[in-house]
C-alpha cells in the first residue's frame, strides 16, 4: 500500500520568508505568526494548538509558563507530554498576540492583573469571531483493529496550510512545523529516541516516519563506522 505523501520540511530561510509573508498578508498576523511558531518550535499538532487554553500557557500573574503541560485529553494519542515555550521568537509572538487579543476584546476580563486580562479557561487561539475554532470528531483504526474517535480541527488545519501556500511553499501543510522540528533535531545530532519523546510518540517507528535522513548523513555514518 503506498504511503501518504509527507508534508515538506522548511529551512530557516524559508521560515523567515513564511513569517514575513504572513505578517504582510494575513488578516490576523499576530495570531497566525504564533500558530506557525508553536508548530515549528514546539512540535505541536494543529488540534493541540486549537485546544490550548489561556491558563495552559499563562500563570495567574500573567507570566508565561516556560513548561506547558499538554493534557492527555487534548493530544492525539491521549498521552500527556510537555513542551517548552523557551524560543525567543515564540515568546515574543505570544506577547504580541495576547496584547492584540486584549485590544480586540476577545474573551477578556476587567482585571488585567490576572492572566493579562484574558479569561483563563478560554481557548488561547481564537477565530475571527473571538471564539475557539470548531472541532470535528473523526474515526480512526488502532493497531489492533479497534475503532476510536478523535478530535480534529479541520478549519485551523486548512487555514495554516493556506498560509504556507500564500508564501509559495506548495508542498507544505499544517504538519510541516512538526516535521521541521523533528528533522532539525536529527540534523543537530539528537537521538531518534529523544525526538520520539518530544513528539509524544508511543513507538519509535512513528517517529522514524517523520525523519528524512540525507545522503550526506548516511555517507558520514559509513565513513565513521570504524
Amino acid at each position: 500500500m503506498p504511503h501518504a505523501q509527507k508534508a515538506a520540511t522548511i529551512t530557516a530561510a524559508q521560515l523567515r520568508h513564511l513569517l514575513r509573508v504572513t505578517d504582510a498578508t494575513s488578516r490576523y498576523p499576530e495570531r497566525d505568526r504564533l500558530v506557525l511558531l508553536l508548530g515549528v518550535t514546539c512540535a505541536m499538532r494543529i488540534t493541540e494548538i486549537a485546544r490550548l487554553t489561556v491558563e495552559d500557557v499563562l500563570l495567574p500573574s500573567g507570566a508565561v509558563r516556560d513548561e506547558v503541560s499538554l493534557r492527555a485529553s487534548i493530544t492525539k494519542g491521549c498521552r500527556q507530554r510537555c513542551v517548552f515555550l523557551t524560543h525567543d521568537d515564540t515568546r515574543q509572538a505570544l506577547d504580541a498576540y495576547i496584547e492584540w487579543r486584549w485590544v480586540k476584546g476577545h474573551a477578556t476580563e476587567l482585571d488585567r492583573r490576572r492572566y493579562r486580562g484574558l479569561a483563563p479557561a478560554t481557548p488561547l487561539i481564537v477565530s475571527r469571531r473571538g471564539a475557539g475554532f470548531s472541532l470535528n470528531r473523526k474515526p480512526r483504526v488502532l493497531a489492533g483493529g479497534e475503532l476510536e474517535d478523535y478530535w480534529a480541527c479541520d478549519a485551523l488545519q486548512a487555514h495554516v496550510s493556506g498560509l504556507y501556500r500564500a508564501a509559495g511553499l506548495q508542498e507544505c501543510s499544517s504538519h510541516t512545523g512538526r516535521r521541521t522540528f523533528a528533522n532539525r533535531l536529527l540534523a543537530k545530532g539528537h537521538e531518534p529516541e529523544t525526538i520520539q519523546q518530544l513528539l509524544g510518540h508511543a513507538h519509535l517507528d512513528h517517529t522514524d516516519a517523520y525523519l528524512d535522513v540525507k545522503v550526506e548523513v548516511l555517507e558520514a555514518m559509513f565513513a565513521g563506522a570504524l
